[in-house]
C-alpha cells in the first residue's frame, strides 16, 4: 500500500514540514517519487517513520534515532516486546498461546483459550491482564515486521468479537437518568478500547450510546442532540499534532460545557494536552470503575 506525505502526517501525527526536515536533515526516510515527481511512501517507511517516533520519546535526540540501523532499531522493538512479557506465568501463558494460535489462524483454539481463560478471570481480568498485552505485543511485532497485516486483523478481530459477545449477554438497561456517549474521533480506528469501555458500562448498569470508530464532529454533535447524554468518552491513541488535539477537544468541551468529558488513550500526548475544566482524563482502568461508581451513586 502507498502514502502521501499528508498520509504519513495523519498516521504517525509528525507533521508535514516535520516529515520533510527530518527528511532532508537527517536521511529518517527515502521516499519514492510518482511520474509527477510527488513523494509516496509504503509499509516500510511508514514503520521506520513510526519507529523513529517511539524510539524518540525514550530521550534520544531525532538526528541520534535517524542515524540508527534497522538492526539497531529493532532491538529497541525487541526490548519493549520484552516489557510486554507478563511476570504471571498464568496470564504469560494465555497471551502467548492466545498470539500463536492467531499467527497460524487457528480459530477454534483462540476461542478455547480465551473462553477459558475469560471463565476463570472474568472479562475485566482478562482485558487487563491478557488482551491488553497481547494488542500492544501485535503493534510492536508488526513495527518490526514480525507478522503481516493480515495475522493482526485476524487476532484483532477475533478480540473484537468476543467483546461484542460480552457486551451482547450483559441485560439490557432500561431505567437511567443519563446516558454516556461513547466514540472515537474521526482519525482513530482502533476500536478495541472503546468496545471494552462499552463493556464495564453496561455491566455497571449505565445506559451507552456508542457510536464506534472514525466518527465526525458532525455526527457527534447530531447524537448530543439526546438530552440524556451527561458522558462522553473518547480515546486519543494516534500520535498527531498538538494543535489539532488541543483544538478539537476545545471546541468539545466548549460546545458541551454541561457534558463531562472523559478521555483515555496515549499518555504522553493526554499529558501535553490544555483540558477544560469538564474533561477528565482516566489514566488507568481503576480510575473509570471509581468514577462510574460516583455517577451512579449521583443516579
Amino acid at each position: 500500500m502507498n502514502y502521501s506525505i499528508s498520509d504519513l502526517e495523519q498516521l504517525s501525527g509528525v507533521q508535514v514540514h516535520t516529515i520533510r526536515i527530518w527528511e532532508r536533515r537527517y536521511n529518517a526516510l527515502e521516499p519514492m517519487r510518482s511520474a509527477g515527481n510527488t513523494r509516496m511512501y509504503n509499509e516500510d517507511h511508514l514503520k521506520r517513520l513510526l519507529n523513529i517516533v517511539s524510539i524518540s520519546q525514550t530521550g534520544l535526540k531525532i538526528s541520534q534515532v535517524c542515524a540508527l540501523s534497522e538492526k539497531e532499531m529493532n532491538d529497541f522493538l525487541k526490548k519493549e516486546i520484552e516489557q510486554t512479557i507478563s511476570n504471571d506465568a498464568h496470564f504469560e501463558y494465555y497471551t502467548s498461546q492466545l498470539l500463536k494460535c492467531g499467527l497460524i489462524y487457528n480459530e477454534s483454539e483462540f476461542d478455547h483459550l480465551i473462553n477459558k481463560c475469560i471463565l476463570e478471570n472474568g472479562m475485566i481480568i482478562t482485558y487487563q491482564q491478557v488482551i491488553y498485552p497481547l494488542l500492544v505485543r501485535l503493534g510492536l511485532m508488526w513495527r518490526k515486521d514480525d507478522i503481516c497485516p493480515a495475522q493482526e486483523h485476524f487476532l484483532s478481530n477475533m478480540i473484537r468479537q468476543k467483546l461484542y459477545a460480552a457486551i451482547n449477554e450483559l441485560p439490557a438497561v432500561t431505567q437511567v437518568k443519563s446516558s454516556w456517549l461513547l466514540f472515537l474521533p474521526e482519525a482513530e480506528g482502533h476500536d478495541i478500547g472503546l468496545l471494552f469501555a462499552n463493556y464495564i458500562l453496561k455491566q455497571a448498569g449505565q445506559k451507552v450510546i456508542y457510536l464506534g470508530g472514525r466518527v465526525p464532529l458532525d455526527s457527534v454533535k447530531n447524537a448530543m442532540q439526546n438530552k440524556q447524554i451527561k458522558h462522553m468518552l473518547l480515546f486519543m491513541v494516534r500520535i498527531q499534532p498538538l494543535e489539532l488535539a488541543n483544538s478539537y477537544l476545545n471546541e468539545l468541551s466548549t460546545t458541551y460545557p454541561e457534558t463531562r468529558i472523559h478521555l483515555a488513550g496515549n499518555g504522553k500526548l493526554i499529558n501535553e494536552l490544555k483540558m477544560g475544566k469538564n474533561i477528565n482524563w482516566f489514566q488507568s482502568i481503576n480510575e473509570f470503575q471509581q468514577t462510574i461508581k460516583s455517577v451512579s451513586n449521583a443516579n
